[in-house]
């Protein structure tokens, strides 16, 4: 990797030569400005504005312009000769737990490499008492015509050093949160935890960017004079909310059919029973005026005519001739072993058949 800033490492009395190295790069797709009438590629050009001449590089210099709109040449003579005694040096200032660093302070990252072979001794004095301390290093260092605040931490076994923004570079949060008074309940709470340990934890390094794909995809297929077909719409959508408490349900219920277990019912614990519906059959649906309206009938005519046979389902007339034709045999069993008993007790078995 290039290094893009030669210097060393004030570590008290002890100077470690050090390489400036990107930690990070840009993957994003550039695109070029065109004219859509011919597909002419649109350049931009440095013209000055008292003689319309364009110019190039060598004959730009920096300026400050003034509140009342003069302007100020400065030249890199003047910013050379400050005196800014990090020009050249990352000047380590204190040691401090990671915690007390906002990450909003945060700005680029880069790699502190050693220079040469007599700077791998005291690099890995340094690297190795970062990681006992468990501890990161604030210092102050000079890059592109200006002196930065930085924090140096451990990576695997490389020193990173992460650029900061001044503490008088973060804006203040007042007027940002809610101004209206909202109150959370303990329910709503339950279930953003029962969401937060449903997603759980995530591989970094499982994390992509979608949407670089598909562009990259895009500009295959166009190239290729193929068509994509349009992706399909998120079916969850978005929108107000208008149910906290149903909206956390339905995602504590995507969630676990994202990671494949099996959704509880909304608002049944983990452990209710289920409860199972047996049909009956030979028996009609009853409910509401109309069915009562059609009981009074039939009371009415009931009470009028003749009493019917009743028709029993189909189980319960097998089940009665069964137990006639058992009667009856019992009733020819009993006048064989006695022909003296009284017709009373010989109708006995018949009223029983019959009831």
């Amino acid at each position: 990797m290039r290094s893009i800033w030669n210097g060393a490492i004030s570590f008290g009395l002890v100077s470690i030569p050090i390489k400036l190295v990107n930690a990070t790069e840009n993957h994003s797709v550039s695109f070029r400005q065109i004219h859509l009438a011919d597909g002419g590629r649109i350049r931009y050009r440095k013209v000055c504005e008292i003689d319309e001449q364009e110019v190039t590089a060598a004959d730009i210099g920096k300026a400050y312009e003034d509140a009342d709109g003069s302007v100020i040449p400065i030249t890199d003579e003047d910013l050379s000769s400050l005196p800014l005694p990090t020009a050249k040096t990352i000047e380590i200032v204190a040691f401090v737990p990671a915690a007390s660093i906002d990450p909003l302070q945060m700005d680029a990252a880069y790699y502190l490499s050693a220079n040469g072979v007599p700077a791998a001794k005291p690099y890995t004095l340094l690297r190795e008492a970062l990681k006992r301390s468990q501890k990161v290093a604030v210092a102050k260092y000079a890059l592109r015509g200006r002196e930065r605040l930085g924090m140096l931490r451990v990576v695997d076994d490389v020193i990173a050093m992460h650029g900061l923004l001044w503490p008088d570079e973060i804006r203040s949060t007042e007027g940002v949160a809610p101004e209206t008074g909202v109150t959370v309940r303990d329910a709503e709470l339950d279930l953003a935890d029962a969401l937060m340990a449903t997603l759980g934890e995530v591989d970094m390094d499982s994390l992509h960017d979608d949407y670089r794909e598909a562009v990259e995809e895009l500009i295959a297929a166009k190239a290729d004079g193929r068509t994509l077909e349009p992706a399909e719409a998120d079916a969850s959508g978005g929108g107000m909310v208008i149910d906290l408490i149903a909206a956390l349900e339905n995602s504590v219920r995507a969630a676990k059919e994202a990671r494949g277990e099996e959704p509880e019912a909304a608002g049944e614990p983990a452990d209710a029973p289920v409860a199972k519906v047996t049909s009956l059959t030979g028996r009609k649906k009853s409910g509401g005026t109309g069915a009562k309206k059609k009981a009074t009938a039939s009371t009415k005519k009931t009470a009028t005519k003749k009493p019917a046979p009743s028709r029993a389902p189909a189980k319960k007339t097998a089940a009665r001739s069964t137990a006639k034709s058992s009667a009856k045999t019992t009733a020819k069993k009993t006048t064989a072993k006695s022909d003296t008993k009284s017709t009373t007790k010989k109708a006995a078995p018949r009223k029983r058949a019959s009831a």
